[in-house]
């Protein structure tokens, strides 16, 4: 049997609301990209899935379908994860919610079961403004699979020049999409400085838990992490100051 879902109207919209920035399962890449309430609360959102695939692509993949693939090197789960999103969960048996981080459970799979579908996703109140930067690595321009996708949430404390509830979440690297909380840990209450998010960034490379394959190294892997880790840190830090 098959169910065509693309007419369920309660799985589709971006509305602010009291928990934070609901977006419906099937709102499609390209919406997300053109949203003014998605560019406004959570743009990092929209950068990854700028990246995602072609403009087809973008026109018609959605949210919902690109997690519930549980495919490592999504784009969309690293910038979700850094601003700690939710996932709401529909069935027989009633709706759950769970943490985005508990939603993957391994190489494409998920917490859904057989008879579940994913209805929304919700970056929460305490997410939304919060300065973050998602960078991507690929062996070619467009349309690429990820080798390491990294996104990285911050906010900086204006009196103590230090960094407050940083996130750090990783792609491509290990059977799902992850954190890096010994990194995240280390950079909490630092001052933001160069030498800080380089140490944090070689911290996540060794909490990813790349393979290596016919396209990289797991050693390159863990190589992109500390760079492109570092890097978005520093963009996400410079966008935090620079909203101050």
């Amino acid at each position: 049997m098959v169910l065509d879902i693309s007419r369920a109207a309660d799985m589709r919209g971006i509305a602010a609301t009291a928990d934070g920035l609901r977006i419906g399962a099937l709102v499609t890449h390209s919406e997300l990209v053109r949203s003014p309430l998605v560019r406004e609360f959570a743009p990092v959102l929209a950068e990854a899935a700028r990246t995602i695939g072609a403009v087809q692509t973008r026109n018609l993949g959605t949210l919902g379908g690109n997690l519930a693939t549980g495919v490592p090197s999504m784009d969309s789960g690293p910038a979700l994860l850094a601003l700690e999103a939710r996932v709401t969960v529909a069935g027989p048996r009633g709706t759950r919610t769970l943490a985005l981080g508990d939603f993957f459970v391994g190489p494409r799979r998920t917490a859904l079961a057989t008879d579940e579908l994913l209805v929304d996703v919700v970056v929460p109140a305490a997410s939304l403004g919060k300065p973050a930067s998602f960078l991507k690595f690929g062996l070619r321009k467009g349309q690429a699979l990820a080798l390491v996708n990294v996104a990285a949430a911050v906010r900086v404390d204006p009196d103590r020049r230090a960094f407050v509830a940083p996130r750090i979440a990783l792609g491509a690297v290990a059977p799902t999409v992850i954190r890096a909380p010994q990194a995240e840990a280390f950079l909490e209450g630092r001052p933001p400085t160069s030498e800080a998010m380089a140490e944090a960034g070689r911290i996540a490379a060794t909490e990813a838990r790349p393979i290596s394959d016919f396209r990289a190294s797991a050693d390159y892997r863990r190589e992109l992490v500390s760079v492109l880790a570092r890097r978005a840190l520093a963009a996400a830090c410079a966008r935090a100051q620079g909203a101050q």
